[in-house]
């Protein structure tokens, strides 16, 4: 801090005396015609020495960012000649250039990266791929002050070296062009007149050649791509999409809605994972729970606890039947009316034009399209662990169908996964009945989320007997007299955890294979490798979803959806990055969580400087009315401010709750204006508001408070 404080004193030190005792009158036009005589006289007495004074003084001025470099570019043509000069004033300027550029980032870097966290990192994003690009264009045109240019990038992390020697590259045009008007000095009138209209438009078009180059090579690129395959002349469809889950729907919807050609394939249930074995049956399956959980304390409601009476093969039965009522509206028959040509079987990428279809009757059919959507979604991982496979385990997928024929919920339930599906599926099945073993290997439940929030659902689980084991490893599956059991480590012990049944649930993985794409050479690490357009290696070819990541939300991959279909449609003319800021998770365990943005641990790694406002649900009278004032919400902002970073809510309806926060952020809406907006009493939405509240009495202006109280006092007499 001193060191940085001595620094800048300095240069103000040097810049005020530079103005104070008028040293500019030396760096005008005027002030070097009427010196020069003098000036060379002095170089040809003593030649080296001379240059090297000149060259020091080129760097200080253009270190300080004092006007002047201009003028010194061409003194260095009128002193010493057109090539020495240059030799001066190019490396003179750069290195300058350069002690400005250090100065910057040492003095200012930190305290602006505090300040404006979120946008210099986006910006150091785009300067680690493409700063030198940017760089050397701007230094092509002279219409960019170069002290800005300067200061600014001292901001951005671009590497030292990496501004030199584009700086010393790029400037090297200007500086010849200053440097030659220098040596016919005696010919010049004004600055203005050594670089005309016609010189800046040079410039212009040479700042634009490095993006025309980069255009050419781009096209060069995608014919490499394309190269040995056969584009055809025409399409039988405009848009092939590849999976019917929310991504895939989305995508064919908006396709026929701007009157395109589409076609839809999908080998299994229409609706995907969330429709059939994820979102729909799941919460499902936690409502039928929650009202058994209820049951069990009617007393908080004045009335009379009761022991509810699970068939549990009604509970599935239910589910199928939530299922059925939803189907319709991802249906073949809805999608084929709204314009979509829906085939149901498996689709295969020929080439990167091509779709085979194989369909359910084993026919084949083959389309060319102008542009492939892959939208397959993700399936359940199952690790590799010794006997698993005679485990009889299911998934979150299978277990709806393996489970619909038992009559009661499992005895001993043992849960592989502690991330949402399995916190969801632990207290669910817990409140069925079931006796239920959650085991996590990692040291806190539902990692994504600040360890406060992960202790509060291990606790609310662990309150309705769910016994959970964090930093537990499954080794291996094996059964004995007493039958199945998993084998779990800890710290070099193992001990058997015997079920009747297991799910598993440690995460979900992208469906890749049997699509085409490894023999198209797609490239695929985890899942589909896209840029920000969700474009793959074959610019005509999409993903969007579970299997292009980095998110596996059904709202996500309706998001990108949106992406997908408009440019993979109108590409051409206009293409959109997809928009990831802004994107709420809820876990449905109860009292739910829902978050949107950073939370403390993520706040805290990207070094930003925040401050946490809470409020409790104790305190809200509609919760208090339903005996339901547990949990809180939590919102990060930035210091002193009312930007929002993030918020964390955990209550009942905490994923409705969400939204609110979803929108000011989306929108840029601070605190304030949540504290200004009307609630209506009594509801759940109130808490909002007294969050902001919160943060209002916070960042009360004691001072002005301090006199509205004295006026007050003076007004009572």
């Amino acid at each position: 801090m001193y060191k940085k404080a001595a620094l800048l004193s300095v240069f103000v030190l040097l810049i005020g005396t530079f103005f104070f005792f008028d040293l500019n009158q030396y760096f005008t036009l005027e002030g070097l015609k009427s010196s020069v005589s003098d000036f060379r006289n002095q170089i040809d007495a003593n030649p080296l020495f001379s240059a090297i004074v000149f060259f020091v003084v080129y760097v200080i001025v253009t270190a300080l960012s004092l006007p002047g470099a201009a003028i010194l570019t061409l003194a260095a043509g009128a002193l010493f000649g057109l090539w020495t000069g240059l030799l001066i004033a190019s490396f003179a300027s750069t290195v300058g250039a350069t002690l400005a550029f250090l100065s910057a980032r040492f003095v200012f870097r930190q305290s602006v990266k505090k300040r404006f966290a979120a946008r210099l990192d986006k910006i150091d994003r785009g300067v680690e791929k493409q700063g030198a690009f940017y760089l050397f264009t701007l230094r092509l045109v002279p219409v960019f002050p170069f002290f800005i240019i300067n200061l600014a990038m001292g901001l951005t992390s671009l590497k030292v070296w990496t501004f030199y020697w584009v700086s010393q590259v790029g400037m090297l045009a200007g500086t010849l062009v200053y440097v030659n008007a220098g040596t016919q000095l005696a010919q010049i009138d004004s600055l203005s007149g050594i670089v005309s209209a016609d010189l800046i438009f040079s410039f212009v078009l040479l700042g634009l050649f490095p993006w025309i180059a980069k255009g050419i090579v781009g096209l060069i690129n995608r014919r490499n791509i394309y190269k040995g395959y056969t584009k055809p002349k025409r399409f039988d469809r405009n848009l092939v999409v590849i999976g019917a889950g929310a991504g895939g729907l989305v995508t064919s919807y908006i396709g026929a809605a701007v009157k395109s050609r589409v076609t839809l394939v999908e080998a299994g249930e229409m609706g995907g994972d969330c429709l059939n074995y994820g979102c729909v049956p799941s919460k499902a399956l936690i409502k039928s729970a929650r009202v058994a959980h209820q049951s069990r304390h009617l007393s908080q409601y004045g009335l009379c606890d009761h022991e509810p009476e699970i068939p549990f093969s009604r509970v599935m039965q239910r589910i199928n039947d939530v299922i059925t009522r939803i189907a319709p509206n991802d249906s073949v028959e809805r999608y084929t009316d709204l314009g979509v040509d829906v085939q149901k079987g498996y689709a295969r990428i020929i080439d990167p034009w091509t779709v085979e279809i194989t369909r359910e009757n084993n026919e084949t059919i083959t389309l060319t399209t102008r542009s492939i959507v892959i939208a397959t979604g993700a399936r359940p991982f199952v690790p590799t662990l010794p006997g698993i496979e005679k485990s009889g385990y299911v998934t979150s997928d299978t277990l709806w169908s393996q489970f619909a024929s038992l009559t009661t919920s499992p005895e001993r339930l043992v849960i592989l996964g502690g991330g949402p599906i399995g916190c969801e599926l632990a207290q669910a099945f817990s409140r069925l009945g079931s006796r239920v073993t959650l085991i996590e290997q990692a040291s806190q439940l539902m990692g994504k989320e600040d360890a406060e929030v992960a202790e509060y659902v291990t606790n609310t689980l662990k309150a309705e007997g769910v016994e959970v084991l964090t930093s537990h490893q499954a080794t291996a599956f094996s059964q004995d007299e007493n039958g199945h059991y998993v084998t779990v480590s800890r710290e070099g012990k193992t001990s058997p955890v015997y079920y009747d049944e297991v799910i598993i649930a440690v995460g979900r993985q992208a469906r890749l294979s049997g699509f085409g794409l490894e023999e198209l050479g797609v490239p695929c690490n985890r899942t589909i490798e896209t840029n920000a357009y969700l474009q793959t290696n074959f610019p005509n070819i999409y993903a969007a979803g579970d299997v292009a990541g980095p998110y596996q939300f059904t709202h996500v991959a309706s998001h990108q959806a949106w992406y997908a279909a408009v440019n993979a449609l109108f590409g051409t003319f206009k293409q959109f990055k997809v928009d990831y800021r802004v994107i709420p998770w809820t876990t449905y365990v109860d009292p739910e969580v829902a978050r949107v943005g950073l939370n403390e641990t993520e706040a805290r790694a990207q070094n930003i400087d925040f401050e946490i406002t809470r409020y409790e649900f104790a305190e809200l009278d509609r919760a208090i009315t339903e005996s339901a004032g547990k949990g809180y919400i939590k919102v990060l902002t930035k210091k002193g401010k009312d930007d929002i970073l993030g918020v964390t809510i955990i209550s009942e309806h905490a994923g409705d709750l969400i939204a609110e926060f979803v929108l000011a952020m989306k929108h840029k809406l601070g605190l304030n204006k949540i504290l200004g907006t009307i609630h209506a009493y009594p509801t759940w939405a109130e808490g909002a508001k007294y969050a902001a509240g919160n943060w209002k009495r916070a960042h009360a202006p004691e001072t002005l408070l301090n006199y509205v109280e004295k006026y007050h006092r003076w007004r009572r007499g």
